[in-house]
């Protein structure tokens, strides 16, 4: 796979220790997107008792762009979104979050803090707390204990979680007990969640599975609606959903990348046709 222009290889880089490069990067918060580059995977293997579920995966992801990432069961597509949040190490490669944040280096819950956000297939919320609450507790802050317990709301954080709800739609049920919502809904919230601690980039595993109609279509307008204001990659088999938001698609196929490229090309591969779109 070329190198996007300006994104360098990590024998390209300078020579800096990686303590001080990661310390600073983390006490900043402040990753270098100047390149336009969000996310670089370069040359990632991984293998579990001898199965290759990634192999030599390069992938890079724009600043503000909104990628679907599709493929048959075993592709690596959920493997590929555990290396990236830290939850799998690799046997070999780099993926690096901008210029400067080396994602391998850090815990899941570092690679959360550095701006990075990820959404399960099946949603997590606090089920006996209110819409309200929900987004509320996942708001960035101090979560020590005496904090939680005795801070208020600012103008400026009820302000954030009004807009947030209004981005998902749940903004008439901001008082409704969560584990009342219905399943579409339900995954409108945890993405509002996840939204509150303001992540640059947000991996969404199948997110319309089991939704209705009406449903998927929300999210397919709320997607497009964050894109641009965020880097969005989707996972997803519903390819009626991936065609309504899709401007790049991405095919894994036994842990690489197949095929690449806009919609309507991408479904008209051969090689995509025979070993996912045509079974």
């Amino acid at each position: 796979m070329e190198k996007p222009l300006g994104v360098e290889t990590a024998s390209e880089r300078p020579s800096i220790d990686p303590a001080v490069d990661f310390a600073r990067a983390i006490e900043h918060g402040k990753p270098d997107f100047a390149h336009g580059v969000i996310l670089y995977l370069d040359d990632i293997s991984v293998s579990f008792d001898g199965f290759q579920a990634l192999n030599k995966l390069s992938l890079a992801i724009d600043v503000g762009e909104l990628r679907c990432i599709i493929g048959p069961n075993g592709a690596g597509k959920t493997t590929m979104m555990d290396v990236i949040t830290g939850k799998t190490r690799p046997d070999s490669g780099t993926v690096f979050f901008g210029q400067n944040i080396d994602l391998l280096k850090m815990t899941e819950p570092e690679v959360a803090h550095a701006g990075v956000g990820r959404k399960f297939q099946k949603p997590t919320i606090f089920e006996q707390h209110t819409v309200f609450e929900n987004l509320e507790l996942s708001m960035k802050a101090d979560k020590r204990v005496r904090n939680t317990l005795f801070a208020k709301l600012n103008s400026e954080q009820r302000d954030r979680i009004a807009e947030t709800l209004r981005q998902i739609r749940l903004e008439d049920a901001a008082s409704r007990i969560a584990g009342l919502l219905s399943h579409g809904q339900k995954q409108w919230l945890e993405i509002g969640m996840l939204l509150m601690q303001e992540p640059k980039l947000l991996l969404l595993d199948e997110p319309v599975a089991g939704m209705s109609d009406d449903e998927t279509e929300r999210t397919a307008e709320l997607f497009l609606a964050l894109a641009g204001k965020r880097s969005l990659v989707v996972v997803e088999h519903d390819m009626a959903f991936v065609a309504k938001i899709a401007r790049t698609v991405t095919v894994l196929h036994e842990g690489s990348v197949l095929a690449e490229g806009p919609m309507e090309r991408v479904q008209n591969d051969p090689r995509v046709i025979e070993v996912y779109l045509g079974r």
